[in-house]
């Protein structure tokens, strides 16, 4: 029998013609996969009713009012270094318990933030909502974890150190000002008297 050769060149052929289509497979998935995580990351992780519900064990106490006015305005806008979207702020009080909804811009979107304020330090911190494309490991409880028992000091500063997280410096930022900013109205309440929401 007369061998040409070609059963030996084509299994060379077969094997590149597979890696080069595994190879272009790969890079066709790699965007895929980024988009996919990109909306993973963004989205509503916990609707505020759901928050409240679990903050006060299913008896969610009536919405009062806050207003951002005079001093306290002032003392806001020192706290996140710009005026807050909202002239007035909503919570939930029951006994020494408070809870926030409130809202920060990361880099260029508002992260929506449930606080959990207990006898004036932080109980919990959760994300409601993220909307950017980065620095949604803030999110998550190793994050979160470390602002319970947090209090402000006598400079409007928590009382601790909050690590940050690599890549999301601004999420870490929005976040820490959030906290405290919702220690700082839950001790306004207390010396405050207020008025339900309409």
């Amino acid at each position: 029998m007369h061998n040409t050769g070609h059963s030996e060149r084509c299994p060379v052929f077969f094997t590149e013609g597979v890696h080069v289509l595994a190879v272009t497979r790969t890079i066709l998935f790699l965007p895929l996969l980024l988009v996919s995580t990109l909306l993973l990351a963004r989205g509503v992780y916990q609707e505020p009713e759901d928050f409240l519900a679990e903050a006060f064990s299913g008896e969610v106490p009536e919405a009062q009012l806050i207003w951002l006015t005079g001093d306290r305005k002032e003392e806001v806008r020192e706290l996140l270094g710009h005026r807050y979207s909202s002239l007035r702020v909503r919570y939930w009080r029951a006994g020494e318990r408070t809870a926030w909804i409130l809202e920060e811009i990361g880099k260029s979107e508002p992260i929506t933030t449930g606080l959990v304020i207990d006898a004036g330090r932080i109980e919990k911190v959760k994300v409601l909502a993220f909307r950017e494309s980065r620095g949604w490991e803030v999110r998550h409880a190793f994050f979160t974890d470390q602002f319970k028992q947090a209090q402000l000091t006598d400079q409007r500063t928590l009382d601790r150190t909050i690590d940050g997280i690599s890549g999301a410096t601004l999420s870490v930022r929005a976040l820490k000002k959030l906290a405290a900013m919702a220690l700082y109205l839950d001790q306004q309440t207390r010396s405050q008297n207020v008025s339900p929401a309409p």
